[in-house]
């Protein structure tokens, strides 16, 4: 009997999720299909129990149910319960148990290319939802440091006062952050600037970056923002958001399946999809 998957959030037309995961399952041979389903707000709890009554097997969850969707959960991962948000859901047993894999997504692209990441001294620019994910997953895998930098400076300090993990972390406005540069090992861009509409600008004034730092901009489309290109122009490593991307479909496909898949394959499959070229090539 073919199981079903799904990707919901409003909007969903965009997501690259069902030709990742629907690629996966031709490729491995499994009796499966993964479909977008567009769920407004307002919807949200009867859509739930839709998906429940009809036995998906599993589900992802983006923007803007990522936290709405707690509620109606049976049971919450750990670290999905500390972040506050879930993107990936298990049903098992007749229970929808909730996981986030943003974070731990994250980390394991940034291990391709910043190995030593845990001796880092790290700024994360942004304090909102993927800025939460990162930098719990950051803070559990025992980095050294770590500022988070936000316009308001007040929400990145209320990040660091809900994170339960012991990690040396403090928070500074984008202006401080910019004039302390030189301090850092790797900046880890969080923020939707850099995307349509706003593909000119920049979150940080990269001034005082030094030449060896490791730049990481969790935005994927454009494959190259204009914050990754001063980086590069500058002397700095450049990763964009298409391995995070990837790698949290990746956990998630694992959570179903019970199988680590070809992340190699999901790349060339998103980025042939996307029709750009990867910075990290």
């Amino acid at each position: 009997m073919e199981k079903f998957y799904a990707v919901i959030g409003d909007p969903i037309a965009h997501s690259m999720s069902p030709v990742m995961h629907n690629d996966l399952f031709q490729y491995y041979e499994m009796d499966a299909h993964y479909l977008p389903l567009h769920i407004q707000s307002e919807n949200l709890s009867d859509a739930i129990k839709g998906l429940r009554a009809c036995g998906i097997a599993g589900f992802n969850v983006t923007v803007p149910h990522k936290e709405t969707i707690m509620a109606y959960l049976d049971e919450l991962d750990p670290l999905a319960e500390a972040i506050g948000a879930v993107n990936t859901v298990i049903h098992r047993d007749g229970k929808l148990i909730g996981y986030n894999t943003d974070g731990t997504g994250f980390l394991q692209g940034l291990k391709n290319h910043q190995p030593q990441f845990s001796e880092n001294k790290i700024l994360v620019v942004g304090a909102g939802g993927a800025a939460k994910a990162i930098v719990y997953a950051l803070a559990q895998a025992s980095v050294s440091h770590i500022t988070i930098a936000n316009r308001t400076v007040n929400r990145a300090a209320q990040l660091i006062a809900d994170c339960p993990y012991d990690v040396d972390m403090r928070a500074l406005t984008l202006d401080d952050a910019a004039h302390k540069l030189d301090e850092y090992d790797c900046i880890i861009q969080t923020t939707s600037i850099g995307m349509s509409p706003r593909m000119d600008e920049k979150p940080l004034n990269l001034n005082l970056m030094r030449e060896d730092v490791f730049v990481s901009d969790i935005i994927y489309n454009p494959f190259e923002t204009a914050f990754l290109a001063e980086a590069k122009a500058k002397g700095a490593r450049v990763q964009n958001g298409l391995e995070m991307f990837v790698y949290q479909g990746a956990l998630a496909f694992e959570l179903w399946t019970s199988q680590m898949p070809d992340t190699e394959r999901m790349r060339r499959n998103v980025e042939q999809q996307l029709g750009g070229n990867y910075v990290n090539r």
